[in-house]
């Protein structure tokens, strides 16, 4: 049997296993790919309950939850999402310290500065904030139920707007480019933010029609092989996993949570045959957009050179994929 053979008769289940050996053990450098990678580990016990993940996690973020070792007020949104797993983590261990934590994380982007924006939030609208605010004012209203943080989170999202001509999002005004994994980055804020607002909320039907006028708009682009471009409209930019495995993971987890219907489930599988065959069988990946902040021209997007081997960021992306499939798969077969 071949290993393209081997690797293509992989069940999501079995690639969020492989992923979950390598990624999501350190929060070292603290930020959200490798909070995410945390998430997945734990969203992976939930469903099979296999390999506890709890002690592990629990100790190597210990270093990150004192007061006095960490300032929670003087943090960007990056690093505020990497704690995108402690519900999760309260869930699994019973512990509500990790719970408390949200609520301290997310308290500043409960204020508005005058651009009409939370503090802590670029007023330059990068969409690298939709996905921070959205996941963790989003948590920290599902475990507290406090109204302002509903409220705050869905004024934020009412009042950020994708370019009206193609439905996509820049990286930011300064850098008017449609990067892929930025788009990516909007769509997951507005899914974070579904998976917690109750669907009684005054906004959510609202919300739930741009995003999924966003998707709409993203489908027209996704090749034939399933993944979207590191620029999403340049037929000759790379195509890219991160990308692809976060637009995957919005599209199952909007199918799984109820607000997307069943007609984005092809788009969400070929996704997936697009991220798999990028994982080989040690669990390192290719095409990975790096760490890319906003850049000046169009070029600096396309010229940004892959990764290939381990990378954090893909890995935890994927690995929230994979989850939301196989959670997909087994509620279809029971």
């Amino acid at each position: 049997m071949t290993k393209e053979h081997i690797i293509n008769s992989r069940t999501p289940i079995d690639v969020a296993r492989l992923l979950s050996t390598r990624y999501g053990y350190t929060l070292d450098p603290l930020n959200y790919v490798r909070g995410v990678a945390m998430s997945g580990r734990i969203r992976l016990y939930q469903l099979t309950g296999e390999d506890d993940p709890a002690p592990s996690i629990e100790q190597a973020v210990e270093p990150f939850i004192s007061n006095d070792r960490v300032d929670f007020q003087d943090m960007d949104g990056a690093v505020r999402s990497g704690y995108i797993w402690a519900n999760e983590l309260s869930d699994v261990t019973g512990n509500t310290t990790y719970n408390r934590l949200l609520e301290q994380l997310a308290a500043p982007y409960m204020h508005t500065q005058s651009t009409g924006v939370p503090v802590g939030v670029d007023p330059d609208y990068r969409v690298e904030d939709i996905f921070f605010v959205g996941a963790m004012l989003g948590r920290a209203y599902a475990v507290s139920h406090d109204e302002r943080q509903s409220e705050a989170l869905t004024a934020f999202l009412k009042h950020v707007e994708p370019q009206p001509d193609t439905g996509l999002w820049w990286h930011c005004h300064s850098s008017p480019f449609y990067w892929g994994r930025g788009n990516a980055f909007a769509a997951l804020g507005f899914a974070e933010a579904l998976s917690y607002l109750p669907d009684g909320n005054s906004a959510y039907e609202e919300l739930t029609h741009k995003h999924r006028e966003h998707l709409k708009a993203l489908i027209k682009y996704q090749d034939q092989s399933g993944a979207w471009r590191q620029v999403i409209n340049r037929p000759d930019s790379y195509l890219e996993i991160t990308t692809t495995a976060i637009l995957g993971y919005v599209l199952m987890r909007g199918i799984n949570g109820g607000w997307l219907s069943h007609d984005f489930e092809s788009v969400a599988m070929q996704a997936w045959q697009a991220v798999d065959e990028r994982i080989d069988s040690t669990a390192m990946l290719r095409d990975a957009c790096p760490n890319t902040g906003p850049l000046p021209a169009l070029e600096d997007y396309l010229n940004r050179t892959p990764i290939s081997g381990h990378d954090d960021r893909a890995g935890s992306m994927s690995m929230w994929f994979a989850v939301e499939y196989a959670i997909y798969l087994d509620t279809k077969n029971n």
